[in-house]
């Protein structure tokens, strides 16, 4: 019978290669892990902030009317403070997510958005801003219209500022939001 000859690698080089590519890739999936972790934390500060903003601009709205309302508006009318106190109920009952969303997937690089603001009682909002140029404008206006919690996206206004360079497109629309109960 004729004898077997295995052959096996002396220095194990091969199996030391193998285990640098399996280190190599669980490297990188570390590194890829640690960025969407970053990423995911970012959003989150970005969204903790906007929430912040809203919640100070609410404050600055009620402050003063509660404040003359303590110092001796004897003559307001009860009438007057129960509306005052359902428009606020109604502007943090907007549906500040959707609304935030459709306005977010609807733009792009080429415009900026400068101004946001609501109507809770007509479902109505406005939006002022600055696009490079009027076909991003108009993309950008039936973006808004493709939107499904958006319709009767219009544009208002525009104004091309002839003094600068580039020309951007300074806007004014409005949409109306779909109730979603």
């Amino acid at each position: 019978m004729r004898s077997l000859r295995l052959k096996f690698p002396d220095s194990g080089q091969e199996a030391k290669n193998a285990g640098y590519a399996v280190m190599l890739l669980g490297i990188l999936a570390l590194a890829s892990v640690l960025y969407e972790l970053k990423t995911a934390m970012d959003e989150v500060a970005y969204w903790e902030l906007r929430i912040a903003g809203m919640d100070r601009r609410t404050q600055r709205k009620t402050a003063p009317q509660a404040a003359a309302a303590k110092g001796g508006g004897g003559g307001r009318d009860m009438k007057q403070e129960v509306k005052r106190a359902n428009l606020v109920m109604s502007e943090i009952d907007l549906p500040w997510g959707p609304l935030f969303d459709s306005v977010e997937y609807a733009s792009s690089h080429d415009v900026a958005l400068l101004s946001f603001q609501p109507d809770a009682a007509g479902r109505t909002m406005r939006i002022g801003g600055e696009a490079k140029s009027m076909s991003a404008l108009l993309d950008f206006v039936s973006a808004l219209e493709r939107e499904p919690a958006l319709r009767d996206a219009h544009l208002l206004k525009y104004e091309i500022k002839r003094d600068d360079p580039l020309r951007p497109v300074i806007f004014s629309l409005t949409a109306s939001w779909i109730e979603t109960s």
